[in-house]
């Protein structure tokens, strides 16, 4: 399936949206204070894990979805440099 160059760009974008927003939340999520992430002894609560499977998750499917993003822009752009040296090489023979 061929995609289009704005769906491309918006997966594409939509892959680095999710490395930023979940590696920060996991990060906030460790350092917790508020006592939902971790009881009074410094232990892991319910909380917490259930966020952290969250974030995993998305992270890995806001990193797939990227990749398909990233390999049909790629795969467009080489489409691109291949008509524009066609045309080249025809305007050439001409």
């Amino acid at each position: 399936m061929k995609l289009s160059s704005r769906v491309s760009w918006f997966l594409l974008a939509f892959g680095v949206w999710s490395w930023i927003i979940w590696i920060t939340f996991v990060k906030n999520l460790w350092k917790d204070g508020s006592g939902l992430a971790f009881d009074d002894a410094g232990d892991p609560t319910a909380y917490f894990w259930v966020h952290l499977t969250l974030a995993v998750v998305s992270f890995l499917l806001g990193t797939g979805v990227g990749l398909i993003g990233f390999r049909s822009v790629r795969r467009l752009r080489e489409e691109a440099a291949g008509d524009a040296a066609a045309v080249g090489s025809r305007t050439a023979n001409e």
